[in-house]
């Protein structure tokens, strides 16, 4: 009987722990949301049930997937349709591309440089060209899709480009006003709400400020996240405006002097990375 009591508040708390988990992640998703994207959604944070992975892994764990939402960075290949384009990790010799279907609602613009990594979070499905066109109501050219049939794709829920911190330092005019997905360690903790992501691999690129205008967990030096926001020139009075920084005169001066018209990414989301490198 002391067993059986034990047992029952065991699984009240692990139910009660349960639903805070759950109530706080659809509180911290929510706002993001509702802020209007000017592209394709950026993907949400990885929550229990989506898995961190590779397009590689997609095409050789393919049993293991099947229905599972996973969140994958990798370069994309070739443009099928206004709705279809294939993905590949090239950096694995031999890697096969696998087809991603958008079904966001929304377009999506493929990077114009090759290369340039984009992030994908999707539901992986075998493909099957009549589903996916009766599902999404898609129009799909058959012969383009004979070498994908049956083969593993990813249906696509959020999609943003995601280049390094050092891409968008060096050369932010081509990102500015976009929706991205950024990886990189966390360099210094500027203040309550903003730090900067460290960039170590490219030659000439900086660190990124970001600064996060929603509640966020904690981050902490050293630590290696995921920020998602849309990318813009730091002018502190306007930034200060609409987001009620909080910040006090020498923080303002400080950043001000640093980065006044350089790139700063304001975030929707910052959350630990899973996803490979």
């Amino acid at each position: 009987m002391v067993n059986n009591r034990l047992n029952n508040s065991t699984q009240k708390l692990s139910n009660a722990w349960g639903s805070a988990i759950a109530l706080a992640l659809t509180a911290m998703l929510l706002p993001a949301c509702s802020t209007p994207q000017r592209e394709a959604t950026a993907p949400a944070p990885t929550t229990p049930g989506t898995v961190a992975t590779t397009t590689e892994n997609v095409v050789d764990r393919t049993a293991e997937l099947l229905g599972k939402t996973v969140t994958v960075r990798s370069k994309p290949i070739n443009k099928l349709s206004p709705s279809t384009f294939t993905i590949s990790d090239q950096k694995f010799f031999g890697s096969k591309p696998i087809l991603v279907v958008n079904a966001t609602g929304k377009s999506f613009a493929l990077p114009a440089e090759s290369g340039q990594d984009i992030q994908v979070t999707g539901t992986v499905r075998n493909f099957v060209l009549a589903d996916i066109e009766r599902e999404y109501k898609l129009s799909l050219e058959p012969n383009q899709y004979a070498d994908y049939e049956n083969k593993p794709a990813i249906v696509a829920q959020s999609m943003a480009l995601a280049p390094t911190p050092g891409e968008l330092t060096s050369d932010p005019k081509k990102y500015y006003g976009k929706t991205l997905a950024v990886s990189g360690e966390v360099e210094t903790i500027r203040s309550s709400n903003s730090f900067t992501l460290d960039e170590d691999k490219l030659i000439g690129g900086e660190d990124l400020l970001v600064i996060h205008t929603l509640p966020q967990p904690s981050v902490k030096e050293g630590e290696k996240v995921a920020v998602t926001g849309v990318l813009r020139q730091f002018v502190v009075a306007e930034l200060d405006r609409e987001y009620d920084l909080q910040w006090d005169l020498t923080l303002k001066q400080k950043l001000e002097a640093e980065y006044t018209n350089k790139p700063v990414l304001i975030a929707t989301g910052v959350y630990p990375s899973a996803i490979p490198d």
